[in-house]
């Protein structure tokens, strides 16, 4: 079976993954797997892994150490009332809208591994060049911020131990990006990652029970009443809850759920919902609760990181920044994995082995130099909150919810009422209305600090 792109090439694709080699194509009795057609040519295996191993990637990319900034920038945006109504109330919509882009996987009888090859094939060159272009700056400002934020895990560390005072956090994020690209490299995609994301996993839950630990203990023996005002002028307000939804967008939704599906066995669509399934209940309940716990603990004082508001004991924080770290290396490379898989395709030999040389040092000269600028960018911005709030604007709405409910119209709008319908469109415009606002908040969050705080700025 072949496999068409937006190009028009074709490629036989491997079932258990890879493309089919000459030799092999002339062997056919010698291929124990069956072809399954792809959207398009890629140099990563297609369909090898089983739905919970699915699940736990996706896990792995949003339990990230992200989700320590949430009870910083979202419930002191929103106060309490509108926090819980609009965290929760984004998780559902998020798992709705997510069950629906796994829908379209399988859209025209091949599997569309890329988010471009689905938006490519549903409405053509044009919004396939659209398309990768918001999910590529939504993953490299993801990417920075993931940087920033391990270089904030490693920088508590030595400052609770006093080690190396006089470096500061872009010295950190540095550290974090160098540690973060030697990873990278030794990794080929994300079907080779299983064990490390299980892995990241536990550290996930690690650093996420710790901080609700610390944080309750803290709140607990604080008897003073915590201030949960909402502050600034109406401006600042108004595009402080602005911020505040595009991170609850970013905190539920991957913005690569299609190259994430690619990864996993047939039937792909029942297999990707169960991984959903299991993201927004087991996944989602320790952010949820992380979020609550830490606003209600700190109130409007909780630090964007907020670990760093933790009164101790020592050793607990240590181990908490400690996983932090460690699963933000593993996270990082499920993010950068299209990019990745572009840079491999594109540059690697056609047929050559993921660990041959030429495999190699192909990986580690595209992936190091990303992750150097990435790094430089970081260092030079460290404002991983912002960051945040601008990567769920670029992303989350446009990618996940806008162009979701429209293409699921194109694909399948023929058979819909007038109330479905209806229902569909309106979600396409708020959403569409949400990214252009988000994303000028998002954007101004990054001017004001830039304004406030030098380049390299030691926070």
């Amino acid at each position: 079976m072949a496999a068409h792109g937006v190009d028009g090439e074709t490629e036989p694709i491997h079932k258990g993954g890879g493309k089919v080699s000459d030799a092999e194509s002339g062997r056919a009795g010698d291929i124990t797997t069956s072809v399954v057609a792809v959207s398009k040519e890629t140099t990563h295996r297609v369909g090898e892994d089983e739905w919970y191993t699915l699940g736990i990637h996706i896990i792995t990319s949003l339990n990230t150490a992200f989700i320590l900034g949430y009870p910083g920038l979202i419930m002191v945006y929103l106060g309490w009332t509108a926090g819980v109504l609009c965290l929760v109330g984004g998780a559902a919509i998020s798992f709705y809208n997510n069950c629906l882009l796994g829908e379209l996987h399988d859209t025209g009888g091949k599997r569309h591994i890329r988010y471009r090859d689905l938006a490519g094939h549903v409405y053509g060159r044009h919004m396939y060049n659209t398309t990768w272009f918001l999910q590529y700056m939504y993953l490299f400002i993801g990417i920075i911020g993931s940087i920033i934020l391990a270089g904030e895990s490693l920088k508590a560390i030595a400052t609770d131990f006093k080690v190396a005072p006089e470096v500061t956090l872009p010295g950190w994020v540095g550290v974090a990006g160098a540690v973060i690209c030697i990873f990278a490299c030794m990794i080929p995609n994300l079907h080779a990652l299983r064990f490390f994301s299980t892995c990241s996993l536990l550290l996930s839950f690690i650093f996420t029970f710790i901080a609700i630990y610390v944080a309750f203990r803290d709140g607990v023996k604080d008897n003073q009443p915590r201030d949960y005002s909402l502050k600034g002028s109406p401006i600042a307000k108004t595009f402080n809850v602005l911020g505040a939804l595009a991170t609850i967008a970013f905190a539920f939704n991957t913005g690569i759920l299609p190259e994430m599906q690619a990864t996993v066995k047939e039937p792909s669509i029942r297999n990707t919902k169960k991984a959903l399934i299991l993201q927004f209940t087991v996944g989602t309940f320790p952010i949820v609760l992380l979020t609550f716990v830490g606003y209600w603990a700190y109130g409007n004082d909780v630090s964007p990181y907020m670990l760093n508001s933790a009164s101790g004991p020592k050793s607990a924080l240590t181990v908490a920044n400690a996983a932090a770290f460690l699963q933000t290396v593993v996270a990082l490379l499920i993010y950068g994995s299209p990019i990745y898989e572009f840079m491999d395709t594109y540059f690697l030999k056609k047929g050559s082995h993921e660990w041959s040389f030429h495999s190699v040092l192909v990986r580690f000269i595209t992936r190091t130099t990303y992750m150097a600028i990435s790094t430089f960018l970081g260092a030079l911005l460290p404002f991983f909150g912002d960051f945040v709030a601008l990567t769920g604007a670029l992303a989350a709405f446009p990618l996940e919810a806008a162009l979701v409910h429209h293409m699921y119209i194109k694909v399948k709008g023929k058979n819909f009422g007038k109330h479905r319908l209806a229902w569909h469109w309106s979600i396409v415009i708020v959403s569409a209305v949400l990214t252009v606002a988000t994303s000028v908040a998002g954007l101004r969050f990054i001017i004001v600090d830039s304004i406030n705080y030098h380049a390299f700025a030691n926070i």
